[in-house]
């Protein structure tokens, strides 16, 4: 694609999910044998474009899945979630632990934002930070492509925000499905890979 002009200023990196439950091994997904060589590599894959934006004065935005702990910290977990995920348990996801955080390697995001369902918009305050922050435009990347980024994606499209993916800095677990879901999103954003994306943010 024809790579336009970002202004750094009202661009915001939103990382999708990108914590130590989903990636580390000794986190909730990690413990469940629910591993993936493709969403193990997006830390070091999206790295060069955190620094290249930071650099700039742009925004790195982090989103964070959350299960949220009712009675003696059994977290609400909803029924699809309990089946396909059934090693979930109490501690994993909780607001303010270890497994609940971005990755190390991209620490700090300057925004966070707790989500419970798969777009990072769905009752959250995300729209909110965004447009007190003065950004207008989303760079996408995170996990899965096919569940939270697709669907923050198209959340943030109906809401006219200007929207990016960067092809290479989403995952799924399978690599089909990644691909399928970065077509189909063609529809509602343009995409670039984090190669583009950092070389343009650091000629911002």
């Amino acid at each position: 694609m024809a790579i336009q002009h970002l202004d750094p200023a009202r661009t915001g990196l939103l990382i999708v999910d990108l914590q130590n439950d989903f990636l580390h091994p000794d986190g909730a997904y990690g413990r469940g044998g629910q591993k993936s060589a493709d969403i193990g590599a997006l830390p070091a894959r999206v790295l060069p474009v955190v620094n290249a934006l930071r650099q700039k004065g742009g925004w790195i935005v982090s989103t964070q899945f959350t299960l949220v702990p009712g009675k003696d910290d059994v977290p609400f977990i909803s029924p699809h979630l309990k089946q396909i995920r059934p090693f979930l348990t109490k501690g994993d996801f909780a607001p303010g632990s270890w497994g609940h955080s971005l990755v190390d390697e991209l620490l700090p995001a300057d925004l966070s934002v707790e989500k419970v369902a798969y777009s990072a918009f769905y009752m959250t305050r995300l729209e909110w930070v965004l447009r007190k922050a003065g950004i207008d435009t989303l760079v996408v990347c995170g996990i899965v492509t096919n569940g939270g980024v697709a669907s923050t994606v198209r959340d943030a499209h109906v809401r006219d925000f200007s929207t990016y993916v960067l092809s290479d800095g989403c995952a799924a677990f399978s690599a089909e499905t990644h691909e399928r879901a970065i077509g189909d999103l063609s529809t509602v954003a343009k995409t670039m890979t984090c190669s583009e994306a950092a070389d343009l943010f650091s000629g911002a």
